[in-house]
């Protein structure tokens, strides 16, 4: 089946990778450097698709007489339910006595059907026979999630926020100004975000739009199709795949095909749209560690194979953050050979989907089911899945201390004569003109598309040198610099109590108010990684952060108020760590927060007070 996914310069399938001897061991891992043969060049227009009325690329087997009485007797619409979807041990579980509530709303009525929902909702609205209050609180509030609509019933009832699909972060000019165009529409309420996942999201959609951006969507080849509830998140790479000297290979082209392979080419898979919970999956082709695999629920690691000298992956398992628990992965002593990434993704989120338990949902994540089973058990009923004898991980030693490089700044690439410009987005937060800004000088001065990161930055690939010097005098470079202080380059920050219902502090507005003081009264002399989260769940990574603040409660002056927890001495990249609980309880108070930030700069970060002028 084609794949819908825009061509984009510099990208290759698998086959068509190559490698070069090098003795430098910063150029790639055990001397190998693994490039694309094909040579940077104007992207293509994305493809355009039109939604499937069949959801699924997978039957189960048929149902045992036993378990279609069981559903009978349970008044379970069997067609519309995520039983549909599911193999027999699957279908124990989904029916187990003890089923979560998420799992009996899927049960009643699989997600999946949301967009064709959304489309006649949004006909309805705009003729004026219905409104979003009269919709059931499982359609308003859970099911839209499987089209990547999220309800904002607390901070903004009646308002949405969409979450898209953007395999790798790479977006083009096109996309990018439909972008500008669809946020313009929402009006003041408009607003976007680069995300923890290297995405883009659209706030402020009410039903009234939401069908007319999803087709608009479409037309330049993006999607939000299975971007919530119990589905895969977006798949995170390099964000300078394709041009990075350092890298074991492009990972560009696999992040497509495992997009593909999940949401049936953006057209919605039922067959793996019932998850027990949701999945994160990251490809890591560099030392550097980018899309942070340890927190990953199947993190992927280039490597070379030190016996056969293969570039492939090491697996890793499990890592995630939740209110009740924050797991770092653990080794899946399994190594993947490039071509068989897709279908060990595949079968892993149907072992995950079949085997994975459905009662306790803060012990549903995948980490549970590998503790449940082992490791080597676990691996064993994918590669049975899968028809092949998995091989175990690959033991990797290497001679050096590989410090994680920042994209920020001008970079050269691999390629002669081209450079990466990296710009920092404060708590990653746009909006429509800067959706415009990116496309306008992506088309002037690179190539036509840009790249988003983890951090909720964004760079601009395939630059000619003869193009920098202009590029830099950009306005939008005052707004997002190239080169940012040491504190203000490395914040992130999640959604915050301005939109998010669960967030118990606002974040991103404090957060840059907060960073543009740190920096103003203080020379620090390296990066320091600030990260802020509204609440436990940690959507902004307190755990990996240098100092990490979640939201929680303190008291000032005896009267409840909003606080942090303060988290320190996270890391990231090679041999990465989580932050250690710091203190607790401290007022975001701008006279308790702003000083308790400084004492740890200077005493753990060696920053010092700066001398007034």
């Amino acid at each position: 089946m084609q794949s819908f996914a825009p061509t984009l310069p510099g990208s290759s399938s698998v086959a068509g990778l190559k490698g070069s001897r090098t003795r430098n061991p910063r150029t790639a891992r055990s001397g190998v450097r693994v490039t694309a043969v094909a040579a940077p060049e104007a992207p293509a227009e994305p493809r355009s698709f039109e939604p499937a009325k069949d959801w699924g690329v997978y039957e189960a087997e048929p149902l045992t007489p036993e378990l279609a009485k069981r559903i009978k007797e349970a008044g379970i619409d069997f067609e519309n339910s995520q039983l549909k979807w599911l193999s027999n041990s699957g279908r124990e579980r989904a029916l187990a006595p003890k089923i979560n509530k998420a799992e009996k709303t899927k049960n009643e009525k699989h997600g999946i059907t949301a967009w064709e929902d959304v489309t006649q909702l949004g006909e309805l609205v705009r003729a004026g026979e219905t409104k979003w209050e009269d919709l059931g609180l499982d359609d308003i509030d859970v099911r839209m999630k499987w089209a990547g609509l999220f309800h904002r019933r607390k901070r903004a009832p009646g308002t949405f926020m969409m979450r898209l699909k953007v395999p790798n972060g790479e977006a083009t000019t096109k996309q990018l100004h439909y972008l500008a165009e669809a946020t313009r529409m929402l009006g003041d309420q408009g607003c976007g975000d680069i995300t923890t996942r290297a995405n883009f999201q659209i706030r402020g959609i009410s039903l009234a739009e939401a069908d007319k951006i999803f087709h608009g969507l479409q037309e330049v080849g993006l999607s939000s199709v299975q971007s919530g509830m119990d589905n895969v998140r977006n798949m995170t790479g390099s964000p300078i795949a394709g041009i990075d000297p350092h890298e074991f290979l492009d990972v560009r082209a696999l992040n497509y095909e495992l997009n593909d392979m999940i949401t049936n080419y953006g057209k919605g898979n039922a067959a793996l749209a019932s998850l027990p919970r949701k999945i994160n999956i990251g490809l890591s082709p560099s030392r550097d560690d980018f899309p942070h695999t340890h927190i990953n629920d199947v993190g992927l690691v280039a490597c070379q194979h030190p016996e056969t000298g293969e570039i492939g992956f090491n697996v890793e398992l499990g890592g995630y953050f939740s209110t009740k628990r924050n797991a770092m992965s653990i080794n899946g002593n399994t190594f993947l050979a490039q071509d068989q990434v897709v279908d060990y993704c595949q079968r892993t989120l149907e072992t995950f989907r079949d085997l994975g338990r459905r009662e306790d949902r803060q012990k549903t994540r995948l980490m549970w089911l590998v503790e449940e089973m082992g490791v080597e058990a676990y691996r064993e009923e994918v590669g049975r899945r899968m028809g092949v004898k998995l091989r175990t991980g690959a033991h990797v030693e290497y001679p050096d201390k590989w410090e994680r490089r920042s994209v920020l700044g001008i970079h050269p690439q691999k390629q002669e004569g081209l450079f990466w410009v990296g710009a920092n987005v404060p708590a990653g937060r746009i909006t429509a003109d800067d959706y415009q800004a990116f496309g306008d000088i992506a088309e002037k001065y690179g190539d036509g598309t840009i790249r988003l990161t983890v951090e909720q930055d964004i760079l601009w690939p395939n630059v000619p040198e003869k193009n920098l010097e202009a590029m830099q005098k950009e306005p939008l470079f005052q707004k997002f610099k190239i080169f940012p202080g040491n504190l203000e380059g490395s914040l992130v920050s999640c959604t915050g109590a301005q939109f998010c219902g669960l967030a118990v502090i606002e974040t991103k507005n404090r957060a840059m108010a907060t960073i543009k003081k740190l920096e103003e009264q203080l020379d620090t002399p390296k990066p320091v990684r600030i990260h802020w989260t509204g609440c436990p769940n940690s959507c902004g990574q307190v755990q990996v952060a240098d100092i990490g603040l979640m939201g929680g409660p303190a008291k000032l002056n005896g009267k409840a108020t909003e606080g942090v927890r303060i988290f320190v001495g996270g890391t990231i990249g090679q041999d990465p760590t989580f932050a250690s609980e710091f203190e607790k309880g401290i007022a975001c108070d701008e006279s308790i927060l702003l000083p308790k930030l400084k004492s740890i700069l200077i005493e753990k970060f060696g920053a010092k007070e700066k001398v007034p002028a």
